[in-house]
Protein backbone atom coordinates (compact mmCIF):
# COMPACT_ATOMS: atom_id res chain seq x y z
CA UNK A 1 0.00 0.00 0.00
CA UNK A 2 0.86 3.41 -0.66
CA UNK A 3 0.95 4.62 3.06
CA UNK A 4 3.98 2.53 3.58
CA UNK A 5 6.14 4.16 1.05
CA UNK A 6 5.59 7.97 1.37
CA UNK A 7 6.62 9.24 4.61
CA UNK A 8 5.34 13.35 5.25
CA UNK A 9 8.30 15.06 6.76
CA UNK A 10 7.58 18.48 8.33
CA UNK A 11 10.19 21.31 6.45
CA UNK A 12 9.08 24.47 8.35
CA UNK A 13 6.76 27.02 8.66
CA UNK A 14 4.68 28.60 5.70
CA UNK A 15 6.48 31.94 6.56
CA UNK A 16 9.96 30.72 6.43
CA UNK A 17 9.65 30.27 2.91
CA UNK A 18 10.12 33.95 1.01
CA UNK A 19 8.18 34.49 -2.19
CA UNK A 20 10.13 33.46 -5.26
CA UNK A 21 13.01 32.09 -3.41
CA UNK A 22 13.98 28.65 -3.41
CA UNK A 23 15.28 26.70 0.04
CA UNK A 24 17.14 23.98 0.64
CA UNK A 25 16.13 21.36 2.66
CA UNK A 26 17.61 17.72 3.52
CA UNK A 27 15.55 14.90 4.11
CA UNK A 28 17.93 11.93 4.50
CA UNK A 29 20.07 11.39 1.97
CA UNK A 30 17.95 13.87 -0.12
CA UNK A 31 18.44 17.54 -1.23
CA UNK A 32 15.15 19.04 -2.00
CA UNK A 33 14.73 22.97 -3.66
CA UNK A 34 11.22 23.95 -2.10
CA UNK A 35 9.58 26.87 -3.98
CA UNK A 36 6.91 29.61 -2.65
CA UNK A 37 5.24 30.85 -5.90
CA UNK A 38 3.94 34.31 -6.30
CA UNK A 39 0.43 32.61 -6.06
CA UNK A 40 1.15 31.58 -2.35
CA UNK A 41 1.47 27.89 -3.35
CA UNK A 42 5.03 25.85 -1.82
CA UNK A 43 6.58 23.42 -4.23
CA UNK A 44 9.49 21.08 -3.93
CA UNK A 45 11.88 19.47 -6.94
CA UNK A 46 14.69 17.27 -6.07
CA UNK A 47 17.53 20.19 -6.09
CA UNK A 48 19.76 18.81 -9.02
CA UNK A 49 19.60 20.83 -12.80
CA UNK A 50 19.90 16.98 -15.19
CA UNK A 51 22.04 18.74 -16.66
CA UNK A 52 25.13 19.77 -14.76
CA UNK A 53 23.98 19.09 -11.12
CA UNK A 54 23.20 23.27 -11.02
CA UNK A 55 22.21 23.86 -7.42
CA UNK A 56 18.08 24.85 -8.36
CA UNK A 57 17.64 26.75 -4.84
CA UNK A 58 19.90 28.80 -5.92
CA UNK A 59 18.42 29.68 -9.15
CA UNK A 60 15.82 32.69 -10.45
CA UNK A 61 12.23 32.00 -9.81
CA UNK A 62 9.98 33.31 -12.25
CA UNK A 63 6.14 32.39 -12.05
CA UNK A 64 6.13 28.51 -12.37
CA UNK A 65 9.74 28.31 -13.65
CA UNK A 66 13.19 28.36 -12.17
CA UNK A 67 16.25 29.02 -13.96
CA UNK A 68 19.09 27.05 -12.90
CA UNK A 69 22.21 29.05 -11.62
CA UNK A 70 25.18 27.15 -13.90
CA UNK A 71 23.19 27.33 -17.83
CA UNK A 72 20.07 29.02 -17.42
CA UNK A 73 18.01 25.34 -17.98
CA UNK A 74 14.39 26.45 -17.30
CA UNK A 75 12.56 23.80 -15.92
CA UNK A 76 8.57 24.00 -14.68
CA UNK A 77 8.49 24.01 -10.93
CA UNK A 78 5.20 22.03 -11.38
CA UNK A 79 6.18 18.83 -13.03
CA UNK A 80 9.59 18.87 -13.16
CA UNK A 81 10.15 19.25 -16.82
CA UNK A 82 13.26 21.00 -18.46
CA UNK A 83 11.66 23.27 -21.09
CA UNK A 84 12.58 23.02 -24.79
CA UNK A 85 15.24 23.45 -26.54
CA UNK A 86 16.74 21.55 -23.25
CA UNK A 87 15.54 18.36 -22.31
CA UNK A 88 15.05 16.08 -19.10
CA UNK A 89 13.36 16.36 -15.87
CA UNK A 90 13.24 16.43 -12.10
CA UNK A 91 11.63 15.00 -9.34
CA UNK A 92 8.78 16.39 -7.75
CA UNK A 93 7.45 16.08 -4.01
CA UNK A 94 3.98 16.54 -3.30
CA UNK A 95 3.71 19.69 -0.63
CA UNK A 96 0.84 19.86 1.92
CA UNK A 97 0.14 23.24 4.26
CA UNK A 98 -1.73 22.79 6.63
CA UNK A 99 -2.06 25.26 10.04
CA UNK A 100 0.97 27.00 8.87
CA UNK A 101 2.99 24.11 8.64
CA UNK A 102 4.93 22.70 5.75
CA UNK A 103 5.33 18.79 4.73
CA UNK A 104 7.23 17.71 2.43
CA UNK A 105 5.78 13.76 0.78
CA UNK A 106 9.25 11.25 0.37
CA UNK A 107 9.47 7.98 -0.90
CA UNK A 108 10.83 5.88 1.71
CA UNK A 109 14.21 4.11 0.66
Amino acid sequence: MMEHTIQKVLIGNYEDFPISLGKAVVIGNRELAVFRLSDGQIKAIENKCPHRGGVLSEGMVSGKYVFCPLHDWKINIEDGMVQAPDEGCVQTFKTIVEEQQVYVEVPIN
